[in-house]
């Protein structure tokens, strides 16, 4: 049983989904998301709350449940309030500014980085050592952050690269003599 496929999905005031088929789709102040389920699962509708059952006892049935559940939750959380990733950028010289719809990344490599944002993200860099990457669909917004972040992995010894604000860089001690 699955105990995340069981809890229903509320909708807060402002948000509709409607149900074609397979297909979800959330309305919100944010935007428009829509998610296609497998046919394992029956969802339906009914008083602002969106409800999800398994077709069958079947393992792929149960896994779809929770799956599908959690889907159209994030639908709900993006089209609401958005999803937000935040990284920091540490090292002597390295630093990041937004210019037009790109954002230029100085890593001290032999060339500066130009990180052309997609669409439906919006990058903001207040500080030039903080990037903000904003947006209502969550996988896009997480492939995003770690496109960014992969320019300059933080390393063991010094620490210096491209962080996620509250990810942890387990240090090393250096050479001794």
């Amino acid at each position: 049983m699955s105990r995340i496929g069981k809890r229903p999905v509320e909708l807060p005031s402002g948000v509709t989904a409607s149900v074609s088929g397979q297909t979800v789709e959330v309305k919100g102040p944010k935007g428009v998301r829509s998610f296609t389920a497998t046919d394992d699962v029956n969802i339906t509708v009914n008083d602002n709350v969106v409800s999800i059952e398994p077709r069958g006892k079947s393992k792929r049935a149960r896994q779809q449940w929770g799956m599908s559940r959690t889907m159209v939750g994030n639908l709900v959380t993006g089209v609401t309030d958005g999803f937000k990733k935040e990284l920091e950028i540490n090292g002597v010289g390295y630093r990041a500014q937004m210019t037009g719809n790109s954002l230029k990344l100085n890593l001290g490599l032999s060339h500066d980085v130009d990180f052309p944002i997609p669409e439906g993200v919006t990058v903001t860099a207040p500080k030039p050592t903080q990037i903000i990457i904003e947006g209502i669909d969550q996988q896009l917004v997480g492939q995003v952050a770690a496109n960014i972040r992969a320019w300059r992995k933080p390393e063991p010894y010094k620490g210096k690269g491209i962080k996620y604000k509250d990810e942890y860089i387990f240090r090393k001690e250096g050479k001794k003599k």
